[in-house]
């Protein structure tokens, strides 16, 4: 395990002690409606939490935020990580921009620079499901199956309803 890969573990085991940097009383709500609602309402409510996530004060932020993703969709990979990157120079407070761009870094097989915007993210933004399966994925992929279940089932405790986490906590091997 690398340093970055404890350190990410402790963010995670201390995420109930942790405020987010943006603690938007809508999105409390939304967690706790995640965890007494229907699959069908979880996704609702999951796009919800997203939506809020996505959304930034400054219009700006957001749209560049909004494009770096179409370009991740895209496989403009180069054009995001340069809009994500002058992005979070702007923005260092913005949890959903590290976010993403740890996602483009995950795509791209570049583990080290994902795992330390996976950091900032879960620094950021402790109830971040979406990055705590993502570190679970490079853990499997390391070999760190222990740790990996630990960030599967922590992201589990925020949304009940994460089919790969529930997969991979039910595989035994």
């Amino acid at each position: 395990m690398t340093g970055t890969e404890i350190e990410i573990l402790g963010l995670i085991a201390g995420r109930r002690e942790r405020r987010p940097a943006r603690d938007l009383p809508a999105l409390t709500q939304f967690f706790r409606r995640l965890g007494s609602c229907t699959s069908v309402e979880a996704e609702e409510t999951e796009d919800r939490i997203w939506s809020a996530w996505m959304h930034h004060p400054h219009r700006a932020a957001a749209a560049s935020l909004d494009a770096a993703t179409r370009d991740i969709a895209a496989k403009r990979y180069d054009i995001a990580e340069t809009r994500l990157t002058l992005l979070l120079r702007s923005a260092p407070g913005y949890a959903e921009a590290w976010h993403k761009r740890a996602t483009l870094y995950y795509i791209l097989g570049r583990d080290a620079e994902c795992l330390l915007d996976l950091r900032r993210t879960l620094e950021l933004e402790p109830r971040h499901f979406a990055a705590m399966l993502h570190f679970a994925e490079i853990l499997l992929g390391d070999g760190a199956t222990q740790e990996a279940r630990f960030a599967f089932a922590a992201a589990l405790t925020l949304h009940p309803h994460l089919p790969r986490a529930r997969d991979a906590l039910a595989d035994k091997a």
